[in-house]
């Protein structure tokens, strides 16, 4: 039994479900969002990924590392704020975000 391109694709079908989910089933904890997010961006990582090795052009895997780059700077920049959220607010819970309104 080989691994083809469609068991890929259901492995990124199901990572992208699961972030999916995680995006909106739990709407409060920021951490969770952010975790939900970099599920979503690797499941379509896999699937580039996938269909370059599928269709033998390496430009699918070269574009994975300008998304894999923008996905550190958002969990960097993400993570920094959400420190920033907790020092004032003592709380990461998204409800509490719009105290912070000026």
């Amino acid at each position: 039994m080989t691994i083809g391109l469609s068991h890929y694709l259901i492995v990124g079908a199901i990572l992208f479900a699961m972030g999916v989910f995680g995006f909106f089933l739990n709407r409060r904890n920021l951490i969770v969002l952010l975790m939900s997010i970099e599920l979503i961006l690797l499941a379509a990582n896999m699937n580039f990924v996938a269909f370059s090795i599928g269709s033998g052009d390496p430009a699918g895997q070269i574009f994975v590392f300008f998304v894999l780059t923008v996905a550190a700077a958002e969990a960097a920049i993400g993570l920094a704020i959400l420190v920033l959220l907790f020092r004032n607010l003592s709380t990461i819970n998204v409800d509490k975000l719009d105290s912070l309104k000026g």
